[in-house]
């Protein structure tokens, strides 16, 4: 029994995860359940749509800061709509998205591999040239903060210098 009320729940939610989710709609939780929208996406989504409902695809990208065509393309893949219409030639459904993925397959040549590594290796690059520039400017910091030290202390001995002879003075 136990079986068949989980096996009815993951249905249901299997159900609920294909559903169009209409961002004119939706609140900031359901938006959040689709693939490629976090909590700072979908704020921004529900901010904007404070202002007005969206007109179209086209007004959504243009409202909502950190969307483009390729982000839009994956939203509407994921059961996004703007005023019931998805977006310009994504497919209607995830299981759409990966026939057509299956079907577009190329097969893997020689060049690929090496395309990846030089990628990892101008990542590890950068990484390696943040590091350095993180270092330098945490060295510079230090050696700012030792002169301006030795600075402060050149100046007290100064004054207690020139404070010895005038006592020196009116001992006499």
């Amino acid at each position: 029994m136990l079986k068949k009320i989980l096996a009815i729940v993951a249905m249901l939610y299997a159900v609920a995860s294909f559903a169009a989710v209409d961002v004119n709609k939706a609140t900031a939780a359901e938006l959040d359940g689709l693939k490629g929208i976090g909590p700072g996406i979908s704020s921004k989504i529900v901010d904007e749509r404070k202002k007005g409902d969206f007109k179209d695809w086209n007004d959504f990208i243009e409202r909502v800061k950190g969307v483009g065509d390729k982000n839009a393309a994956t939203f509407s893949s994921e059961g996004m709509t703007v005023n019931g219409s998805s977006f310009k030639g994504a497919p209607a459904t995830p299981a759409a998205k990966a026939s057509t993925k299956k079907a577009d397959a190329k097969p893997a040549t020689a060049a690929e591999p090496a395309a990846t590594v030089a990628t990892t290796d101008e990542k590890k690059d950068a990484k390696a040239d943040a590091k350095a520039k993180k270092a330098a400017k945490a060295e510079a910091k230090k050696k700012k903060a030792d002169d301006a030290k030795a600075a402060k202390a050149a100046k007290s001995k100064a004054k207690a210098d020139a404070a010895k002879p005038a006592a020196s003075a009116a001992k006499n």
